[in-house]
């Protein structure tokens, strides 16, 4: 097995192109993956890279070998996959990165009934806003908001959400409703700052997209602490439709220029390989698909 791990980090390394993100993503140290290189080069007696100080790069020799060890990886995978699909039992490690707001609201609620599906699953979840590598970090499955820059990735579309203008029937009962976008300037608006800058507020018009940036009166950078603030009567607020369903639910919340919202941003899942789905990776597939779709009206 020491040869097969050895092969594993020659793949990673090979495919990312860094010792260090390798590393990371089969969680060793990268002393640990730079080891089982020199294990796999010992026993080859060829060198598999050409290292410099600032570079990595595969050998001829070593181009050849990755080619054929990909394969065996694959067909390792798959035939892990049949006989986990033959025992009908998902299990292991499963990582999940989500952004914080819909992990938070979303997903942690949801997550102890997926873990009593399925209690062989080992499961490593991850909050966070800013965009990764899924593969350097190690991750199996990505949610992701809004459209894809990619079109080479790997993923599945689990949904939509759209960003609404929600108060609480108080403050509107105080300060009155706004029939369109402009009536936000005399309104006390709550502004969500993302990398220190306010995120301006976008609505549908005549003539394309209307954008509206909310100025002094109350800033914040965390959702939960929008919602609570639009909740406790502070003014209104511009947010995900799936952050505020139960308190719409409830009508400690309520939408305002709902005419005025933008289109619909979609909501995937990124994963690694179409081919081999794991069947730890498929069943959160699925049950990511049951909460966050179908696409809403």
């Amino acid at each position: 097995m020491d040869s097969l791990a050895n092969i594993e980090a020659f793949v990673r390394v090979a495919e990312l192109g860094s010792i260090t993100r390798a590393a990371r993503s089969l969680h060793v140290t990268a002393s640990a993956a730079s080891r089982r290189i020199a294990q796999l080069e010992g026993e080859l007696g060829v060198r598999l890279f050409h290292r410099t100080t600032r570079a990595l790069r595969l050998s001829d020799e070593g181009r050849a070998f990755l080619e054929r060890c990909q394969r065996i990886l694959e067909e390792l995978e798959a035939a892990k996959q049949s006989i986990a699909h033959a025992r009908g039992t998902p299990e292991g490690r499963l990582c999940i990165e989500a952004p914080t707001v819909l992990g938070r609201l979303v997903l942690v609620p949801a997550l102890p009934g997926f873990l009593a599906q399925h209690p062989r699953i080992e499961l490593d979840l991850r909050l966070r806003d800013a965009v990764i590598d899924p593969a350097a970090e190690g991750v199996d499955v990505s949610l992701r908001i809004g459209h894809l820059r990619d079109a080479h990735v790997v993923a599945r579309r689990l949904g939509v959400t759209r960003m609404l203008v929600c108060a609480s029937p108080e403050y509107l009962r105080r300060s009155g409703s706004p029939a369109k976008p402009e009536d936000l300037q005399r309104h006390r608006c709550l502004g969500f700052v993302r990398e220190s800058r306010v995120v301006p507020w976008r609505f549908r018009a005549e003539s394309g997209t209307l954008r509206f940036e909310p100025t002094g009166f109350l800033r914040v950078n965390d959702g939960d602490a929008l919602k609570a603030l639009a909740v406790a009567g502070a003014g209104l607020a511009w947010v995900f439709d799936f952050m505020i369903a139960p308190e719409l639910a409830s009508g400690a919340l309520v939408t305002v220029l709902d005419g005025f919202a933008v289109d619909e941003r979609p909501l995937h899942a990124l994963y690694q390989s179409p081919r081999h789905v794991i069947p730890r990776v498929r069943v959160f597939l699925d049950f990511a698909s049951t909460l966050l779709g179908p696409p809403r009206s």
